[in-house]
């Protein structure tokens, strides 16, 4: 019974606590994931780092709303569009943003191009890049291959809290870089850099530095094989921003993507290429997503979907093939696999199909991961064109949600996808019913310019013709 009150069982996955050690965890239902770790009771109760504990923190007095400072107005870019774009406008001061994503897919390069640009764009100010997984030898490598050198750059190599709680303390930087908080360790905990308690710990301190010095704080944290961050879910709450950095390590396209935002949109992406001289951003992501699409060849249509307030178009392969085995394969990629086997039902079910026999594949190429359903109609589109072996006309841009019942339900912001259509090239639209009204009247502008698009409206995939 003593070592229960001395000791706790954290999940490593999701950092769920027990008391004691339990096979499947209650709270993200993974499998032998719970690791013992002893109980610091003067830690948990403390909480706030040495460099917090002795500053003199001012009394906080309601203000009135009005007379409350927005801050907006205090942003400042980090000289990269992109990444402006996914952080609603720029850096706010003294914020925490959490940036993850798989081993080698780019996050050090980003973090050292950003250091470098703040840097540049601040002479003034200090910029400190802390780094637990590399050298300030292999960091001076990579600065000077994607072309950073700035004076007031100033890069270490460090694991121990109380030591960059020095540093921050002299030094008095306004941009705080830490690579990665699983590196770094608390003296006052007793377990291994990387526990739950550590991560954990960590975090709190940085959060308490950013809000009290008015830091703005980069944080990197690795990510577990299912692809969610690594350590305790309470992260994803302490920090002000979480930006996943996704794509394919063997394709030289990245995906950086918001999935919490307090001073911004939570939808919007940045689209980077991973080049020798580092990460270049992509200032027309649609077409370089639909470059080098196949023009004759059947199974392929071009969708248009949204990306916060950009309007995206991608290609949409399917191959719809006969099968030998006694269940045939159904695999998605860059889509959601169960709403690919349900379009594949209401095809067979509304139109006949007899899909149930035969192998099916979709994918969207480009390496995208699309989770709007306004694919749906393309998706569909390309299933019936790999059927019939009939080829859909290359200037043709489909985009609707398909519900049980085979109708084509209608989506938001028609005209800015019938803009990116038109804009790069596309003559024709098949859109839903439901868009008709909002459509009409943009139309009608676009006649006005010189500017002629068909519009097909469809009410349910038995409309569909190709």
């Amino acid at each position: 019974m003593a070592k229960g009150k001395n000791t706790v069982f954290f999940c490593k996955e999701c950092g769920y606590e027990s008391v004691g050690f339990l096979g499947k965890c209650p709270g993200c239902n993974a499998w032998n994931t719970f690791v013992e770790e002893p109980k610091n009771k003067e830690t948990a109760q403390q909480g706030v780092s040495r460099l917090v504990s002795s500053a003199v923190l001012p009394k906080n007095k309601p203000v009135n709303i009005k007379q409350a400072v927005s801050t907006d107005k205090k942003r400042s870019s980090t000289g990269i569009g992109e990444l402006d774009r996914v952080l609603g406008g720029g850096l706010v001061k003294g914020s925490l943003v959490l940036v993850s994503g798989d081993p080698g897919i780019g996050k050090s390069t980003l973090m050292l191009m950003i250091s470098g640009n703040i840097a540049n764009s601040m002479p003034d100010e200090k910029i400190l890049y802390i780094s637990g997984e590399e050298s300030c030898e292999q960091i001076k490598m990579r600065a000077e291959r994607i072309g950073v050198d700035a004076e007031n750059l100033y890069v270490v190599s460090e694991t121990a809290m109380s030591s960059i709680e020095t540093m921050i303390e002299e030094l008095s930087p306004t941009c705080l870089i830490v690579d990665s908080v699983q590196t770094m360790y608390d003296e006052s905990v007793s377990s291994a850099a990387g526990s739950v308690s550590q991560v954990r710990e960590i975090t709190g301190k940085f959060m308490q530095i950013a809000k009290t010095m008015g830091i703005t704080t980069f944080i990197v944290g690795h990510v577990t094989k299912e692809g969610a961050i690594a350590g305790p879910r309470i992260l994803e709450h302490m920090v002000d921003t979480v930006l996943y950095f996704e794509g394919e390590r063997h394709m030289a396209y990245r995906i950086l993507r918001c999935v919490k935002n307090r001073f911004g949109s939570t939808n919007e992406i940045g689209v980077f290429e991973m080049r020798d001289t580092g990460l270049a951003e992509i200032l027309n992501p649609s077409e370089v997503m639909i470059d080098g699409r196949p023009l004759d060849a059947p199974g392929t249509a071009v969708a248009c979907t949204m990306e916060g307030s950009r309007p995206l178009l991608v290609e949409i392969q399917v191959l719809v093939s006969g099968s030998n085995l006694q269940v045939p394969r159904r695999m998605a990629t860059g889509v959601d696999y169960n709403r690919f086997a349900m379009l594949l039902a209401v095809l067979e079910k509304r139109l006949h199909f007899k899909i149930g026999q035969a192998d099916a594949f979709v994918n969207v190429a480009g390496g995208m991961k699309i989770t709007e359903p306004a694919v749906d109609l393309a998706i569909v589109a390309a299933v019936i064109s790999s059927c019939k072996n009939a080829v859909i006309p290359k200037d043709c841009v489909f985009f609707g949600e398909i519900g049980l019942a085979g109708e084509v339900r209608a989506v938001n912001h028609a005209e800015k996808r019938i803009s990116e259509a038109v804009r790069l090239g596309f003559k024709k639209c098949v859109v839903p019913e439901g868009n008709r009204k909002a459509v009409s009247t943009y139309l009608k502008g676009l006649k006005d310019i010189g500017t002629d698009v068909s519009v097909t409206y469809v009410k349910s995939i038995k409309d569909i013709e190709l």
